[in-house]
């Protein structure tokens, strides 16, 4: 029962087929109408086999309905419509078969019944810890987190993964920034001048404040490399955890936090970058070494390592991801990164089909998310991480809270994504997120209120009593929500459980308006309310999956 409309098309298309066997090879298609005055499915069968058999489409459609046998089908009618479609109508068995699936499934309803068994990892955020987590990791982080719960559901095994840039130049800069800023506090600002590109964050200056109140003036007299060093290893632990509680508070938890410099302390990249130059992949030029990317299709070479022999970010990247697939046997690996890696997702995922890598077949996807643009009363608000002038995540959430956050960036990756600060916490239906949780809340209200008239929802409701087109159409969104998941995951494209519970909950709004409930017959009444009850669990799980709570009163 966890795919009635996928069972639905195949038996559309085997009955078409047993009524006019030499449409056996014609490459007809069951799809599902967007007016649905028009019958639950369609097929063009008959037009797709006018050529096979000679024969105009139409005549093709009459002959088919006249062997047509709907007997012991969830079918309760056909009938041929335009050019030669044939639209099928189902009956009340297919409507009650989906109330039983989702009544009886409950909380796992949507879900896979297979696990594929196979291991999927999805690394996202993986910011720099040099900060407070910003708007772009807000957003990384929801689509991430729901990616990995929509992979979840859709049967893999899920491993959520932040990857920890905690070496490099930015790290660096990090540690000048703060060592600035502790020597502004013993000789003042004027006497001290601050790194080009450094960080201006008030963070930093507070970080640089815990050190002079804990250690005074210890490291007036260090050396400079020694002591942006001792700042570095007593900052960036702390910004770690700063990062891992922000994100447990947005309801993210991840299964590792994989620092950068195990793979520099393990000699991982290096023996990477060796592999590759046995392979005869690099060549030197100007003191640096270069992998010739060109070899794997890509449009441009890259550099490996500098002519001061560090490593650069792209062969650390490199091995990261051999890591990945080859150390840790993940068959399947999901990036999310921003818009402005998307030429080096391109390059990067060519660089991965080099054989010698190790990966032997095994999937490298990339989830590139537009830019985010905040609003509030029509005016855009800047989220500038270097000069510091930012709205953080925790900023974001002590304004509008968890939910609006979590459900508006959850938008279509592929789209730019205006964020009205103004519209999260309005309490009306052009919130969508209040929309539905209002819905939800709405079901819970109605439930307990009948619950007190001795009204509860019938066991196995009768569908012959829930026939009007807003009870079909409610059922039919009900049936369609463990599709929806599959497609999410298939598209990498976990948006589409936001526009399912949107719709979902006004399919259910429009029911609960035209469908009195109150006074009406007892067995209609009672298989109203678990049309409703149903509704609420699928709202439920579509929320769960969403990281967003399903309040029972608003």
């Amino acid at each position: 029962m966890a795919d009635l409309i996928e069972r639905a098309k195949q038996s559309v298309d085997a009955l078409i087929k047993k009524a006019v066997p030499a449409l056996e090879d014609a490459p007809g298609a069951v799809s599902i109408p967007k007016d649905t005055k028009n019958g639950d499915f369609a097929a063009n069968h008959a037009m797709a086999g006018a050529k096979t058999l000679h024969a105009a489409p139409k005549a093709i459609a009459e002959d088919i309905l006249a062997n047509l046998d709907l007997t012991g089908t969830w079918f309760t009618a056909a009938e041929a419509a335009g050019p030669g479609f044939l639209n099928f109508r189902l009956g009340d068995e297919w409507y009650s078969a989906v109330l039983k699936a989702v009544s009886n499934e409950g909380a796992a309803y949507g879900r896979a019944e297979d696990r594929n068994g196979k291991k999927v990892m999805v690394e996202f955020v993986s910011a720099n810890p040099t900060g407070p987590m910003t708007i772009g990791n807000a957003r990384g982080g929801v689509l991430g987190d729901t990616m990995a719960a929509v992979l979840d559901w859709a049967g893999w095994d899920v491993w959520r993964e932040f990857y920890v840039n905690n070496a490099g130049h930015q790290v660096e800069l990090f540690g000048q920034s703060l060592e600035a800023r502790y020597l502004q506090i013993l000789h003042g600002e004027d006497a001290v001048e601050f790194p080009d590109n450094g960080y201006h964050g008030d963070d930093i200056k507070a970080l640089a404040k815990e050190i002079y109140e804990a250690d005074g003036d210890k490291y007036d007299a260090m050396a400079p490399a020694e002591r942006q060093k001792a700042f570095i290893e007593y900052g960036l632990p702390r910004n770690i955890e700063r990062m891992r509680q922000d994100l447990e508070r947005y309801g993210i938890t991840f299964d590792r936090w994989f620092l950068e410099t195990e793979l520099h302390e393990s000699g991982y990249v290096a023996e990477t970058v060796d592999i590759l130059t046995k392979s005869g992949h690099t060549y030197e030029k100007d003191g640096q070494l270069w992998l010739r990317n060109t070899d794997f299709g890509a449009d441009k070479d890259e550099c490996m390592r500098r002519a001061d022999g560090t490593w650069t970010y792209y062969a650390v990247d490199i091995a990261y991801h051999r890591n990945k697939f080859v150390e840790r046997h993940f068959d399947r690996v999901i990036d999310v990164w921003g818009a402005d890696h998307h030429g080096h997702a391109i390059r990067f995922g060519k660089t991965m089909e080099c054989p010698e890598l190790g990966l032997n077949g095994r999937a490298l996807d990339f989830l590139i998310m537009q830019m985010v643009r905040l609003t509030r009363n029509g005016e855009t608000v800047k989220v500038s991480k270097r000069t510091g002038k930012a709205l953080t995540l925790a900023d974001l959430m002590d304004e509008i809270g968890r939910d609006p956050c979590r459900y508006f960036f959850n938008a279509s990756p592929g789209s730019h994504l205006e964020f009205d600060l103004d519209l999260a916490v309005r309490q009306d239906s052009e919130n969508p997120v209040y929309y539905v949780q209002y819905a939800h809340a709405r079901i819970c209200s109605l439930l307990a209120t009948l619950a007190e008239d001795g009204l509860a929802p019938a066991e196995h409701p009768d569908a012959t009593l829930l026939a009007s087109p807003q009870e079909r159409e409610l059922i039919r969104s009900l049936a369609s929500f463990p599709g929806e998941i599959r497609a999410a995951a298939a598209e990498l494209d976990p948006s589409r459980i936001n526009r399912y519970a949107t719709d979902l909950a006004s399919r259910f709004h429009k029911f609960y308006n035209a469908c009195r409930i109150r006074g009406e017959a007892e067995d209609t009444a009672r298989a109203r309310l678990a049309l409703a009850q149903a509704t609420k669990q699928v709202l439920e799980n579509a929320l769960g999956i969403l990281g967003v709570t399903a309040p029972e009163s608003m």
